[in-house]
C-alpha cells in the first residue's frame, strides 16, 4: 500500500480493540510510528504486537483520556520517545447506559460525557499545544457519531456528547487553520465493535438496527480506519472543520431516527 503517513508520528486513543486498534495498525502500515493508547494494558499490548507485526514502529501508553494529566502525560511520552507528534486519532469513547431521560443517572452522565467530550476536549489542547510548538503542519481526527448529528431515543448522554465533539470539531479547526493543522471528525453508523455487541447483541435489537443501514450490513472497523487515513493524509490536504459520515445510508431514509 501508499506509505501516506512515513515518516511521522500518529497518537491513537481508544486504540485497545475495534476502531481504534484498526487505525493504529493501519497507520503503521502506512509508515507512521505509532503511540496506541487505552485504558486496557492487556489488549493494548496485543494492539502494539499488531503494529509491529505490520511492520511499524510503536508504543502502548495506559491513559484515561476523562483525567487531564494522563493527556499531557501521553502527548508528553510521544514527543520524548519519538520527537514529535504530527497525527492523532482521538477515538476513545464509552457508549454509557442507554436508558430514556428520565431514567437516567447522573453518574452516568457525566462518565459518558467526561470521556467521550471532555476526552476528546482535552486530547485536542494537549495535542494542539504540541503542533503548535513544532511550528509544523499537523492532522487530526476526532470520533463522533451518525448521532452527533440526530438524535436517538434512549442515547441522550451518548448523543449529546457526540454533538459536542462536532461542535469542538469545528471550533478547533478554526482556531487551528492558519497554522496548517487540520482538524475533522468521523461520523459513523454502526460498526462491528465490542460496542456494537453490547449494544445490539441480541437477535432483536440486531435486526432493528440492521434495518435501519439500507447497505443491509453493519460497517467494519477496517472501513472506518481507511477513512480516517486518508483524512489525516496529505490526500485530504484542503479538509478541515467537517464531519464525515460513513454511515451505510443509515442518515438517508425515512428509518433515520428522529
Amino acid at each position: 500500500m501508499t506509505r501516506e503517513l512515513d515518516g511521522k508520528v500518529a497518537l491513537v486513543t481508544g486504540a485497545t480493540s475495534g476502531i481504534g486498534r484498526a487505525t493504529a495498525v493501519l497507520f503503521a502500515k502506512a509508515g507512521a510510528k505509532v503511540v496506541a493508547s487505552g485504558r486496557r494494558e492487556p489488549e493494548g499490548q496485543q494492539t502494539l504486537e499488531l503494529i509491529r507485526a505490520a511492520g511499524g514502529d510503536g508504543l502502548f501508553v495506559q491513559t484515561d483520556v476523562s483525567q487531564a494529566s494522563d493527556v499531557e502525560s501521553l502527548v508528553q511520552k510521544t514527543v520524548d520517545t519519538f520527537g514529535r507528534l504530527d497525527v492523532a486519532f482521538n477515538n476513545a469513547g464509552i457508549e454509557g447506559v442507554w436508558v430514556p431521560i428520565a431514567r437516567q443517572s447522573e453518574a452516568d452522565w457525566d462518565r459518558t460525557i467526561a470521556i467521550n467530550l471532555k476526552g476528546v476536549w482535552l486530547c485536542l489542547k494537549y495535542e494542539i499545544r504540541q503542533m503548535l510548538k513544532q511550528g509544523s503542519a499537523g492532522a487530526i481526527v476526532n470520533m463522533a457519531s451518525v448521532t452527533g448529528l440526530v438524535g436517538g431515543g434512549g442515547a441522550a448522554a451518548y448523543s449529546a456528547s457526540k454533538h459536542g465533539v462536532i461542535g469542538l470539531t469545528k471550533s478547533a479547526a478554526l482556531e487551528t487553520a492558519r497554522n496548517r493543522i487540520r482538524i475533522n471528525a468521523v461520523c459513523p453508523a454502526v460498526i462491528e465493535t465490542p460496542m456494537e455487541q453490547r449494544l445490539f447483541g441480541a437477535p432483536a435489537a440486531h435486526q432493528s438496527a440492521l434495518a435501519m443501514h439500507p447497505l443491509g450490513r453493519f460497517g467494519t472497523p477496517a472501513e472506518i480506519a481507511q477513512a480516517v487515513l486518508w483524512m489525516c493524509s496529505d490526500r485530504a490536504s484542503f479538509m478541515t472543520g467537517q464531519s464525515l459520515v460513513l454511515d451505510g445510508g443509515f442518515l438517508a431514509g425515512p428509518n433515520a431516527p428522529s
